[in-house]
């Protein structure tokens, strides 16, 4: 019983923390959108290089006659997110 209470407790602590976190700033949200937008370039190489693996060993066993794997397309080089310009103050 002290466990569930002990739990409850906490549950209704840490969502009224979560609740007062003051919303991001432009710099930490410009920040995390650029890891955000690293993370999604990683998994485009990630899925490329991969591609070429599983082609490289298709080849090995492939038999002659039957088509060749499909070609990988690269991704384009990385380029990083433009942030939006702040609203002019009133």
């Amino acid at each position: 019983m002290k466990k569930i209470i002990a739990f409850t407790f906490g549950a209704l602590v840490s969502v009224a923390a979560f609740a007062t976190l003051p919303p991001l700033t432009p710099e930490a949200q410009a920040a995390a959108d650029l890891a955000k937008a690293k993370a999604a370039y990683g998994d485009k190489v990630g899925a490329y290089q991969l591609c070429q693996a599983q082609n490289r060993v298709a080849d090995k066993f492939r038999v002659s006659g039957t088509p060749a794997p499909a070609a990988c397309v690269a991704p384009p080089p990385f380029v990083a997110p433009v942030a939006a310009a702040p609203a002019p103050a009133k």
